[in-house]
Order: structure tokens, then C-alpha cells, then sequence
């Protein structure tokens, strides 16, 4: 199970011994799981409050598309899609912790002043050199992911010579940026898929516990990805039995936080691995 780690949400301390679930809502019209795209206000409350309602502790909202070959938004369009659904979900589901799901710190201000509790980043930092300082700015929980290049180009640089230790050391790099802004809560996410083959992601999955050296909480993203319905020779639609297969090894390995775009399969594994302990 995972390790004793805490976060401070706006002065609520989240206790993360026991795992925890991150839906997914994408507000884009070309993610890669067509029933996690929702564009419209009600139909992103009726996904939120079926999430909260299966034990999510966390949603995630995006609303720029990370998978390969991805079409590349503007800041403006970005905006767009994220700043009212967060609004009215705040409003809403006042108890949710909603976390913005972006590279860009203009959007993730925005979003945090709309009520957004914290930022997923999936470039760590590393495709917007204010995303940084704006989080120490914030004083706000921030998830750094490992990605190379951007969701355009991160499948052709999948190239590494020891791919564990090279993630891990991209993650303590921006553990230390973090540190010295004095961002206190980080969370650390390897990238399953983001610039790596599905070899090397299951590689990484296999060592997870590895990623304990860094003294972080780890989020896993497996969520019916390539890696998974790639390998069973199916679709994306098909790959819940997969997920959690690997959810639970994430689990056992120490995984923090699931995100996933099917909450109560997540919570039902993380309650029964945790009477394994």
C-alpha cells in the first residue's frame, strides 16, 4: 500500500496512507476515451457527482487534450473549456477537491481562482517556465508528471538507456525546484505512456517502488491506455479489466492516488487490497 503521505488542501489535510481516486473529466472533444469527453455544463455534473458519489476524492478537469499526436489549443480556447464547468462545480460540489488538469499557468491561475484546489502538470514544469513559481505563488498542491517533448511530439522520444533511473532523476530535479520555491506538497507521476513505449511502461510499473526514493506521494495514470488494450488486442471501450488489473499492482508497489476515468472499480480495488495489510 502506499506510503504514510499528507497534503494540505486549503487547510484540509489529506491523508494519503490509505490510497485515493482522481476522476477523470476531460472537457475536450477528442480525448482518447470517448465516454470520459464531456463538453457541457450538465453533462459534467452528472459524470462529477457519479465519480463523488463512488468514492472519488479528487476530480480532475482538462481541457487540452495530452494524447499523442493531440491537436495543439490555444491559451484562450483552453480557458474556454475549463474556467465555467470548474465554476459551476465548485458551486456545486463544494466538498470536491478539483484539480486542473494543465501545462499552462495562466490557465492554472485562472482556474484556481474559479475554486480549483490544485494543478496537474504534465510537463512537470517543463513546458512553461512561470508554472513554477506561479504554484509557490499559490500555495497550492502540484502533481509533476515525466513527459519528454510535448503531446505532439513525445512519441518519437521514447529513446533512454536506462529508463527507471532517468525518470527518477527528472523527478528529483523538479523536487528540487520545487523545494527551493517552497512548494511544500508535491506528488510525483512517472507518465505511463507520455514518451514511452508500452515495453518501457510496464517496466516502469514492475519498479514502481522504486519511485519511493523520492520521498513523495505517486500518482498512477493507467486508465485504459494504449499499454493495456494495445496488449489484449482491444479498444479503449474494452480495457476496464485491464485497468484494474494494473491499478492493483500500482497499489501493491505503493501507488498514492489512482487516476482513473472509472472511480468505483478503483475504490472497490483499493479497499480490498488495503485489508491485504
Amino acid at each position: 500500500m502506499s506510503s504514510k503521505h499528507t497534503i494540505n488542501i486549503k487547510g484540509e489535510i489529506i491523508d494519503l496512507s490509505l490510497p485515493k481516486v482522481m476522476g477523470i473529466i476531460n472537457v475536450t472533444p477528442d480525448s482518447f476515451f470517448i465516454d470520459s469527453r464531456k463538453s457541457v455544463v450538465s453533462d459534467v455534473l452528472e459524470r462529477a457527482e457519479q465519480m463523488l458519489d463512488d468514492g472519488a476524492t479528487f476530480l480532475d478537469i482538462g481541457g487540452y487534450s495530452s494524447r499523442p499526436g493531440a491537436e495543439d489549443i490555444s491559451v484562450e480556447e483552453e480557458l474556454k473549456r475549463v474556467i465555467d464547468p470548474i465554476g459551476v462545480l465548485v458551486k456545486r460540489f463544494p466538498e470536491a477537491i478539483i484539480s486542473i488538469d494543465t501545462f499552462r499557468s495562466e490557465v492554472a491561475r485562472k482556474a484556481i481562482d474559479a475554486g480549483a484546489s490544485m494543478v496537474n502538470d504534465i510537463s512537470g514544469g517543463q513546458l512553461d517556465t512561470s508554472m513554477l513559481v506561479s504554484i509557490a505563488e499559490m500555495n497550492i498542491p502540484y502533481i509533476a508528471m515525466h513527459m519528454r517533448g510535448t503531446p505532439q511530439t513525445m512519441k518519437n522520444l521514447t529513446d533512454y538507456e536506462d529508463p527507471l533511473n532517468e525518470i527518477v532523476k527528472y523527478l528529483s530535479s523538479v523536487i528540487y525546484d520545487c523545494n527551493r520555491l517552497g512548494i511544500k506538497d508535491v506528488i510525483i507521476d512517472p507518465g505511463f505512456g507520455f514518451a514511452k513505449t508500452a515495453e518501457q511502461s510496464f517496466e516502469i510499473l514492475s519498479k514502481l517502488d522504486h519511485f519511493h526514493r523520492l520521498d513523495k506521494p505517486i500518482l498512477v495514470g493507467l486508465s485504459r491506455k494504449s499499454m493495456i488494450y494495445r496488449t489484449l488486442n482491444l479498444t479503449a471501450e474494452e480495457a476496464l479489466n485491464g485497468t484494474s488489473v494494473l491499478n492493483s499492482i500500482a497499489l501493491l508497489k505503493g501507488a498514492s492516488i489512482l487516476r482513473v476515468h472509472d472511480v468505483k472499480e478503483a475504490a472497490e480495488a483499493i479497499k480490498l487490497i488495503s485489508k491485504l495489510s
